[in-house]
């Protein structure tokens, strides 16, 4: 069994800050990318950010230059400090993980059960 809990969610007025954290547990033997995915009201899935276990980051073009994802291995936790927020960042934000289990020989994604950020005054 594998679960990621996502805390940090909530509001904040425009041009403010906030920081998700999502948390891997469970009998984990590898985490390799992990990301960040959005949702707003009426609209699909979006990716927002994702790292790998080695190598360059991504974010949507949406988010570049406001938004940082890191990650703590150690801690299979993965972050998202989101500056600059505009009302358009407002959605639900799920966190995502590409995990093999102990002994399994499958790699297969997780997802959060999702956090709501809203931006409004």
């Amino acid at each position: 069994q594998v679960q990621l809990v996502e805390t940090g969610g909530g509001l904040v007025q425009p041009g403010g800050s906030l920081r998700l954290s999502c948390v891997a547990s469970g009998n984990i033997a590898t985490v390799y990318a992990m990301g960040w995915y959005r949702q707003a009201p009426g609209k699909q899935r979006e990716l927002v950010a994702v790292i790998p276990s080695g190598g360059s980051t991504n974010y949507a073009d949406s988010v570049k230059g406001r938004f940082t994802i890191s990650r703590d291995n150690a801690k299979n936790t993965v972050y998202l400090s989101m500056n600059s927020t505009i009302p358009e960042d407002t959605a639900v934000y799920y966190c995502y993980a590409r995990i093999k289990r102990t002994l399994a020989i499958l790699i297969l994604d997780y997802w959060g059960q999702g956090t709501q950020v809203t931006v409004s005054s």
